[in-house]
């Protein structure tokens, strides 16, 4: 199978060495999204809910690309500086996400790139 690699400027641009996702088949490899604002590649302004909200939208946007939506991720992963922000994280994922809920993991992380707060990368599975 080849690979196809998914490539948005409705996300932020990779600041490093990958791409911001990649697909082969009908699953696709969404790279780790912080809460950086794609038209000027800064941290959002705000709290940690406004940090998770960016994330959300970020993948949002990478999963759109990849011609699928965030209802197609299948497993999704939550890296924390702050563990206590988990109950935010609940609270706006389901804003984003309706049941059957994606399998999901979170991780409390000592820092991550810039400073942000919150780190999500997740995969997903398209309809045939």
């Amino acid at each position: 199978m080849t690979k196809e690699i998914i490539q948005t400027d409705k996300a932020p641009q990779a600041i490093g060495t990958y791409s911001q996702a990649v697909k082969v088949g009908n699953t696709v490899y969404l790279s780790g999204q912080i809460p950086l604002v794609p038209a000027t590649m800064t941290i959002i302004d705000g709290d940690i809910s406004a940090q998770i909200t960016q994330v959300f939208e970020n993948l949002k946007a990478v999963a759109e690309a990849a011609g699928g939506d965030l209802s197609d991720i299948v497993k999704l992963n939550v890296f924390l500086t702050d563990l206590s922000h988990f109950p935010i994280v609940n609270e706006i994922m389901g804003r984003y996400f309706q049941a059957p809920y994606p399998a999901r993991a979170a991780i409390g992380v000592a820092a991550l790139p810039k400073d942000a707060g919150v780190e999500m990368d997740g995969i997903m599975q398209l309809k045939a």
